[in-house]
């Protein structure tokens, strides 16, 4: 996979169709935040979701233990999916490329921008995704039952 500036609706599609386990950056365990609904979601559709936050370190979502940080995750993932603020994506990226350095897929949730997270990832061959939701580019790309 190279790196790209926009993906278009087929590179989305395919990203989410080759997408197996996720590591999901900013896990909560409150059904009211974002993070949990797409978790939840995401793990209905099908993917492992593996959760990081280090104050969750231990209890399960989504069907799985969750983490303290990326290099706690026990297997290889796909994605990695973050729901952080954008300054804290810089330091994300650099943790999932030295866990995974063949990472395909960072992706950055609605209002998430990271110029420099980007052009580390994008160094590193791994497609960029900024700005939009796992949750609802599934539901619009693949369907809810997919």
């Amino acid at each position: 996979m190279g790196a790209m500036t926009d993906p278009d609706t087929a590179a989305l599609r395919r990203i989410l169709l080759e997408t197996r386990t996720i590591a999901l950056v900013g896990a909560s365990a409150n059904p009211a935040r974002p993070s949990h609904g797409v978790g939840v979601y995401l793990a209905r559709a099908g993917y492992r979701v593996i959760g990081v936050n280090p104050g969750l370190e231990g209890k399960t979502l989504f069907g799985r233990p969750v983490v303290a940080r990326l290099a706690d995750v026990p297997d290889e993932v796909e994605m990695v999916d973050v729901f952080r603020r954008s300054e804290a994506v810089p330091q994300i990226a650099r943790e999932a490329l030295a866990r995974w350095p063949g990472l395909p897929v960072l992706w950055l949730q609605l209002g998430i921008f990271s110029a420099e997270a980007r052009a580390l990832a994008e160094a590193a061959g791994t497609e960029v995704v900024e700005n939009r939701c796992t949750k609802i580019e599934h539901a619009r790309l693949l369907g809810p039952g997919a």
